[in-house]
């Protein structure tokens, strides 16, 4: 069953990068950013991993996840509860890796443009000089929060 809604989707979709909540060993939570590469029908997102750092080790140990994303000029964002399986690296799907190329192709696009524009930002281009990815997590969300104060729904 798909509780993510195609608003949501879209919005998480359109977001450069969201942040990623685990719990680790000593109970403390531990957040991150990643991107979102895929969403499928099912509602199950898929997020790639550069490290196998602390939400590898976390997840290892506990598959609750939370991903937040907020578009602040909107006002508006969301909170995804659920559960998070690994994937290794080596069962990565080929249109697993192509949506992650074209998000940072897109990522550099949008920096360059704000670069010609002249707007201050990293003076590299890190997008660029990112790792391939490590593994894939598939989250299989449970609860959608929107996080838009009431008054403004």
């Amino acid at each position: 069953m798909n509780i993510i809604s195609e608003d949501v989707k879209r919005f998480l979709l359109a977001q450069h990068f969201t942040i990623v909540s685990t719990i680790g060993s000593d109970g403390i939570p531990h957040s991150s950013c990643k991107g979102i590469v895929k969403i499928n029908p099912d509602g199950t997102i898929y997020l790639l991993d550069l490290y196998m750092g602390q939400t590898y080790e976390n997840l290892t140990i506990n598959p609750s996840i939370s991903l937040s994303a907020v578009d602040e000029h909107k006002f508006r964002g969301y909170c995804l509860k659920g559960t998070a399986e690994i994937v290794s690296s080596d069962k990565l799907k080929p249109d697993i890796i192509k949506a992650w190329e074209q998000k940072i192709t897109s990522r550099i696009t949008q920096r360059i443009l704000k670069n010609i524009r002249g707007e201050t930002g990293h003076p590299k281009h890190p997008e660029a000089q990112l790792p391939r990815p490590k593994y894939l997590i598939a989250m299989t969300v449970k609860e959608v929060i929107d996080l838009t104060p009431p008054p403004l729904r």
